[in-house]
């Protein structure tokens, strides 16, 4: 490569330009594990570029461009885009999160393609893009474009995206279908990345990762705090995740970021979907017999799945017994977390098992996607809407004061304590 990538940006009134010279990644054929990815799915992904935009100041909006040097001093540019800055850790104003998994790509111009199965994609990009003002970060929890070891479809879903991406932080998990591939160190012995092992997506999407290969992390936004687990990799009790998740919950300040906030792509809590109550587990197995005890000792507010192609809520609930009988507010101190499955974003619909189950409080069977709206630090809005109109179908609010997450929550469960004065 010969051009120099970079990117020109600065603070959008000052009229102060500043130069960020991107770094340059990629992958060869000889990344992939196996067929179609290293056969006939191959295509040569070209060059992938990060820049490090340095010293923003919150809550500011900034302009960029990106674009190359070419050796004889000419410049190429892309179009003027501009971002708002995200608010400090900590900071007391409206935040608005989106969270969905298991999205993929459709085609615009309503033609066939190999392995074409996530048709609600588009209605969930469109609604996303129309009420872009109000959205302020995303989160796409594995299962990101189906490529399946057809490399060029990436090229597909960014360019669906990139009215968002370009605009907000677009964050992302790692799924079965980018990462799962025997002999590779997945957890899950399947073939659901068609040879990617995980590649593309590592490559492709820079997010906060100490190991590129182990994407897991945490994100403090305002008055959030995410713990982000990698359900690809080994989360049991004693695993290399474990030690992450539990260090991520007992990391998080509730008094500057009182909404903690664990996801995973796999659903490592509650579903009612049809092949999980096959299994007779209604979750991943093993998942919420070495998870849960750290939702509960931590105050976990809300647990985020995908996978399942559908959405569903829980009960806050512990060991498969609702915790509270409130449904729509939920007020006072900690009762348990909160399941929220919400994997129907555009790939076909997963149908619920015929168990009734005591914990379920929502089903919506539709393409849908999931909005959360911080208003202060003892106010959160939880809304889910359909992807075909962007109404909302189920919503609840939680409001807890800073002294409420501090002692027992409403089991009695508290923390070490002594009688001395």
């Amino acid at each position: 490569m010969d051009a120099t990538p970079l990117v020109i940006w600065g603070h959008l009134t000052s009229g102060v330009e500043n130069i960020a010279i991107a770094q340059t990644l990629r992958f060869e054929r000889s990344d992939m594990c196996g067929s179609p990815a290293r056969s006939v799915g191959w295509r040569d992904p070209g060059y992938i570029h990060t820049a490090v935009l340095a010293d923003l100041w919150p809550n500011n909006i900034y302009f960029y461009k990106v674009g190359h040097k070419h050796p004889n001093g000419t410049y190429l540019w892309d179009q003027v885009q501009n971002f708002t800055a995200a608010p400090f850790p900590g900071e007391e104003s409206m935040q608005q999160i989106i969270i969905f998994g298991d999205m993929g790509k459709g085609e615009r111009d309503l033609s066939n393609e190999y392995n074409n199965y996530q048709p609600g994609a588009l209605n969930t990009t469109d609604r996303l893009i129309e009420d872009l003002d109000n959205i302020d970060l995303i989160f796409h929890i594995g299962d990101i474009c189906y490529a399946n070891g057809y490399l060029s479809q990436w090229d597909q879903f960014t360019e669906q995206v990139e009215a968002l991406a370009s605009h907000v932080p677009y964050m992302i998990a790692s799924g079965n279908h980018e990462r799962d591939w025997p002999g590779t160190g997945s957890f899950y012995l399947n073939k659901d990345s068609g040879g990617e092992c995980g590649v593309p997506a590592q490559t492709m999407f820079n997010m906060p990762l100490k190991n590129r290969e182990n994407f897991w992390y945490s994100l403090d936004y305002g008055l959030f705090h995410f713990c982000i687990a990698d359900s690809e990799h080994d989360w049991r009790e004693g695993s290399e995740q474990y030690r992450f998740i539990e260090g991520c919950l007992a990391s998080a300040d509730r008094l500057k970021q009182p909404w903690l906030i664990f996801a995973a792509h796999r659903v490592l809590g509650y579903s009612s979907d049809k092949y999980y109550g096959l299994e007779g587990t209604f979750g991943e197995p093993m998942a919420r017999e070495s998870l849960q005890k750290l939702w509960q000792k931590y105050k976990v507010d809300l647990a985020f799945f995908g996978h399942v192609h559908n959405y569903e809520r829980t009960c806050p609930v512990y060991e498969n017994k609702c915790i509270s009988t409130e449904r729509s507010l939920y007020t006072g101190v900690f009762n348990a977390t909160i399941h929220l499955v919400v994997g129907g974003a555009g790939a076909s619909l997963s149908d619920y098992s015929e168990v009734q189950t005591s914990w379920s409080t929502f089903k919506d069977l539709d393409h849908g996607f999931g909005k959360l709206t911080a208003f202060n630090r003892s106010t959160l809005l939880f809304e889910y809407k359909r992807s075909s109109n962007g109404e909302v179908y189920d919503s609840f609010w939680i409001k807890r004061e800073y002294r409420d997450v501090l002692g027992c929550d409403s089991m009695d469960n508290c923390p070490p304590f002594t009688l001395a004065t």
